[in-house]
């Protein structure tokens, strides 16, 4: 096994990935330097959002990104969860035009497993965390 190679795939991945408890960390802190982005479609982004996301369908990222995010500030994109790329083609396409991106790996699937608030028409939800993704503390 080569270890240099190894290195380099994690440092790669550390580099252009991030999971729902760092993002959640961050945006608790206030400032999270970054923009969260919101990658589904609309029927999606009612149904339920993470709080402070920006909603901006991969096919949108021509005609709105610039609008709605700051180059000078790095993003991070979600979709639906580990069974959905939205994210990551929304990555490849902001990349593509010169945003430093990172994808939340898990989507909004983990986020809500791991009891974090989803922002709806009715206002914040928070659901129990699910006890096989997340600690349950009693």
């Amino acid at each position: 096994m080569d270890t240099q190679q190894a290195v380099a795939w994690f440092e790669a991945r550390l580099a252009f990935q991030t999971d729902v408890s760092d993002v959640q960390a961050a945006l608790a802190g206030g400032d999270p330097g970054f923009t969260l982005v919101d990658t589904r479609d609309l029927a999606a982004w009612r149904q339920g959002h993470i709080p402070g996301a920006v909603h901006l369908p991969r096919a949108m990222i021509p005609v709105r990104g610039d609008r709605l995010l700051d180059r000078a500030r790095p993003v991070v994109t979600y979709c639906w969860g580990p069974g959905c790329d939205g994210a990551t083609k929304a990555a490849l396409e902001l990349a593509r035009r010169g945003y430093a991106v990172k994808e939340m790996i898990g989507g909004i699937e983990y986020w809500i497993r791991e009891g974090f608030p989803v922002e709806t028409a009715e206002g914040l939800v928070t659901r129990p965390a699910d006890p096989l993704t997340a600690p349950v503390h009693r």
